[in-house]
């Protein structure tokens, strides 16, 4: 059924309750691959162990359940088939630092529907406050496939020209073969992640890992690297998914540093085993 644009965008914003604990942080850092190579590290167990636990702002893709993205293909005028659907990109705004333990209210809407030809891009919009205020906003990109052509609005183009210069830095992260099927765990069931049969469906020869996965993992290496392990300085955090990862792959996260105070970070995300084929585009963490 195609996207009914008008009723989608129409619609009154959605709000849900958000809970969350320590277990689903250390679950969260876990299933990015925190303590794999070092789990008796200092470095890593501030992800992976309760006492002094520090939150990855990417958390906020996933407290709850993940309940936006899935807010966004329930949303009215929306009925699309999940082998169709992949993540196109995602942003947050982080307004103060994430604690370990919360609830929040999660407010979303779709904000636009854009119109790319064979496929269509759903632009989900989200804001989450506690009791205290604004807690971060996001942006989420659901790409459509077979749901364009419908005569909308193409949308605004937001690549960004690639840096002239070599890396401040550059590192690998490799992933784990169950990688998917870890991180599943902490709210994206969409069986993409885990069903061979389900992947053959949505044309590829096996599982893939979640973008959000690739997206906190690359993050982590951003703090880890540049901030010096302090979560606390990210201010917003985008992407754009520019290909697939399968699990067992490795990453590599080169960076460049726009300033050594308060400023960004530009990152561009390849997979080594595929002669670096592209995985995070346009991708940019700001910070203190």
């Amino acid at each position: 059924m195609p996207i009914d644009v008008s009723q989608a965008v129409g619609a009154e914003p959605r709000s849900v309750e958000l809970s969350w604990d320590h277990k689903d942080v250390l679950l969260y850092h876990l299933g990015i691959g925190a303590g794999a190579a070092r789990p008796t590290d200092p470095e890593e167990l501030r992800y992976t162990l309760e006492s002094g636990l520090r939150v990855l702002p990417s958390f906020a893709t996933v407290a709850g359940g993940g309940m936006a993205l899935a807010g966004g293909l329930a949303a009215p005028g929306v009925d699309v088939d999940l082998a169709r659907v992949l993540h196109g990109g995602q942003a947050i705004e982080l307004h103060r630092p994430l604690p370990a333990r919360g609830s929040a209210t999660l407010t979303s809407r779709v904000a636009a529907v854009y119109d790319k030809g064979k496929a269509a891009v759903i632009v989900l919009r989200a804001d989450a406050a506690d009791a205290e205020g604004p807690l971060w906003t996001s942006d989420c990109r659901i790409f459509v496939r077979d749901e364009g052509g419908f005569g909308g609005e193409r949308g605004p183009s937001d690549r960004l020209p690639a840096p002239t210069r070599e890396p401040d830095l550059t590192v690998l992260r490799p992933t784990r073969p169950d990688q998917a099927l870890l991180y599943r765990l902490s709210g994206d069931w969409n069986p993409l992640h885990a069903d061979p049969e389900f992947a053959a469906r949505a044309g590829f020869d096996r599982p893939i890992l979640h973008g959000l996965c690739s997206y906190g993992i690359v993050l982590k290496a951003v703090v880890d690297t540049v901030l010096d392990g302090d979560v606390t300085r990210v201010r917003s955090y985008a992407t754009r998914f520019a290909g697939v990862v399968f699990p067992g792959e490795t990453l590599r996260v080169r960076m460049w540093r726009e300033s050594p105070g308060p400023g960004r970070v530009q990152v561009s995300v390849t997979a080594v085993e595929r002669e670096d084929a592209p995985v995070l585009a346009d991708t940019v963490v700001e910070h203190t």
